[in-house]
């Protein structure tokens, strides 16, 4: 089976499995992505999955298995490298924006290309460090499964976020010692277990806020 039909066919069964429901045209965008994505990541080391029967599940379903719990509309994507889960999420949530920030100009290179070939109008692509970017305005939600550690993303994000924002960290098993060392004016608002078909091993989404001045 090349690849496109694999990952259609995949895709259609994880998305059944975890209740989310996407149309023609989004399945279409989300094995688009992943074909360019397999493509790229040859030459420019977009992650370290490179098995076929590995990709949908640790990539895509990985990331679209946070759509339910997502409330804004203005998100950002901090060391998205590949786009993960910014452009899937960009793809099936058309009505929200998405900006896509990261320090590797490979990477930021292949997310301009799909952002052009998927015509992605909700996707801005930031070649810049964390420390370094200045949105005009606020967001809504940091989004990202690249930090280190919990405080090291409310550190670094902390004037990415609006007053009513919340940052969403994608972990692994569930960051008891990470939780503790959070500064105390920040709230865990909730810890969502996530059940992603084809991922062995526990994954927690946690929903972070800062306390009101």
């Amino acid at each position: 089976m090349d690849s496109k039909a694999l990952f259609s066919d995949q895709l259609e069964r994880g998305l059944s499995q975890m209740g989310i429901s996407a149309s023609v045209e989004q399945q279409r965008l989300l094995v688009s992505y992943l074909l360019l994505f397999e493509k790229w990541n040859k030459a420019y080391n977009l992650s370290a999955v490179r098995d076929r029967e590995q990709m949908i599940s640790r990539h895509l379903l990985d990331s679209l298995v946070v759509l339910p719990l997502l409330r804004g509309k203005r998100f950002i994507d901090v060391g998205t490298g590949g786009g993960l889960p910014g452009i899937p999420l960009a793809i099936m949530k058309p009505d929200c924006e998405f900006t896509l920030l990261d320090s590797n100009g490979k990477k930021t290179r292949f997310l301009f290309q799909v952002k052009t070939e998927l015509e992605l109008n909700n996707v801005t692509v930031e070649n810049r460090r964390v420390e370094s970017f200045k949105p005009a305005a606020a967001f809504d939600g940091v989004i990202s499964r690249a930090f280190a550690s919990l405080r090291d993303m409310v550190d670094g994000c902390e004037s990415l976020v609006n007053a009513e924002g919340r940052f969403w960290a994608l972990k692994g098993v569930y960051p008891e010692t990470e939780l503790s060392d959070l500064p105390k004016h920040y709230n865990v608002e909730a810890c969502h277990p996530l059940d992603v078909p084809g991922c062995d091993g526990e994954r927690h989404l946690l929903e972070i806020r800062r306390q009101p001045d």
